[in-house]
């Protein structure tokens, strides 16, 4: 699609998810690629330049500390070069980052790139859902987020894959070449996707007067006090099970590549399950899937310290992952269900930047948890986080569809 081609038509009965796949989706599935190529070689590159074990810890996760600290910065580069060319600011941006990984001999330069990866995160993902908002109908537009979310899961899944084939033949530092290719190419895909222009006034109305952060901030309060609370402990949740499977194997003295192996099939569910899920919540609305995705998980938390054994945490991971599964693109539909149309990247900034806090929190209270109590406390109280989220969901999500 070229760059030129005029503003696609979003009409329903125009509109084609098929249509739309490449330019949509094919920079998600290359930026997952090339980050997944480089989270897990990522601690491995720090120790070899001299980090310990904590602080190889620390240093990726700068990672996430970047994306976390970038989410306002992004809102303002998205508006002021648009969602292309913040598309391929951040592809760029992320490609110097792993550079500097590479050639770098100091661990500090390293640290430095490692949170220009998370920055660039940042600006990828808001920039990808602020378009996606504007581009898709709202009768479709679960379907298109849910979508967007497993597709870039996708690519996380098969990124490490592609960095340990090349990892296994030249070196650590290979898999940043994998990585570098990933991002450059969501660059270049990014670079074609066609400028959406904005809808012309009615006559007679002026333009509305320019946006600013604080401004959003005090216009959608409520909104942020109120659903944004329940996003930020949908992600504490998410996040948080991330770490659970493995230390609950290990817990149970299961083999590392038992471990690994239950990890994986709980990843496999999450991916099948993406469309259905954002096909129920176009067509029943929201509460039907976010609610329910938040109680499976719980459930699967909660029952998680009583599995003594390979059967039965295998089937309490496969439960956690089909609750994440079916929450895929959530918080991105929901943002978009509420962002307004004008100050639309103002109001996702400050969106993902909840979601990131919640992030952020999840696995640091289940740390505290773990070590002031116990690693089974801490599962359950993170099973207890998530029927808070879904009661909060339940709550403040709209009964009604969107329009």
């Amino acid at each position: 699609m070229s760059t030129t081609d005029p503003t696609p038509d979003t009409s329903d009965e125009a509109f084609s998810l098929k249509r739309i796949a490449i330019p949509a989706f094919g920079p998600s599935l290359l930026f997952g690629i090339g980050e997944g190529a480089i989270l897990p070689i990522a601690p491995l590159m720090a120790k070899d330049l001299g980090a310990s074990v904590s602080m190889a810890a620390l240093i990726v996760a700068m990672i996430s500390i970047g994306s976390l600290l970038n989410n306002i910065p992004a809102s303002v580069i998205t508006i002021r070069w648009g969602e292309r060319w913040a598309i391929v600011v951040a592809g760029i941006w992320s490609a110097l980052g792993m550079a500097l990984c590479v050639f770098t001999s100091h661990l500090g330069l390293f640290a430095l790139g490692c949170l220009m990866v998370g920055m660039s995160q940042a600006v990828y993902n808001l920039a990808r859902q602020s378009y996606m908002t504007e581009a898709v109908p709202v009768a479709y537009r679960a379907r298109a987020l849910s979508t967007l979310g497993g597709v870039m899961r996708i690519g996380m899944f098969i990124g490490p894959f592609l960095g340990a084939a090349v990892v296994h033949w030249f070196g650590l530092s290979a898999a940043y070449a994998v990585g570098i290719a990933g991002v450059l190419g969501a660059a270049a895909v990014g670079a074609r996707v066609p400028d959406l222009k904005p809808p012309p006034l009615p006559e007679g109305q002026t333009p509305p007067a320019s946006t600013t952060i604080m401004s959003t901030l005090r216009d959608h309060r409520r909104v942020f006090l109120t659903l944004g609370l329940g996003v930020l402990l949908v992600s504490a949740v998410r996040a948080s099970r991330q770490v659970v499977i493995p230390l609950w194997a290990d817990h149970l003295a299961l083999a590392p590549a038992v471990a690994s192996l239950i990890y994986g099939l709980a990843g496999g569910i999450d991916m099948l399950v993406f469309y259905p899920a954002g096909k129920v919540m176009d067509q029943k609305g929201r509460r039907w899937v976010a609610v329910p995705s938040m109680v499976i998980m719980g459930t699967a938390l909660i029952l998680m310290p009583f599995t003594s054994g390979f059967t039965s945490l295998l089937i309490a991971s496969l439960a956690i992952g089909f609750g994440n599964g079916i929450g895929s693109g959530m918080i991105m539909t929901l943002g978009a269900d509420h962002a307004p149309r004008h100050g639309r990247q103002h109001f996702l900034g400050v969106w993902r930047l909840l979601s990131d806090i919640g992030s952020s929190v999840g696995p640091a209270l289940l740390s505290f948890l773990a070590a002031t109590f116990s690693l089974a406390a801490g599962i359950g109280v993170t099973g207890l986080i998530a029927f808070a989220a879904a009661g909060a969901l339940a709550h403040w999500i709209p009964g009604r569809k969107p329009h």
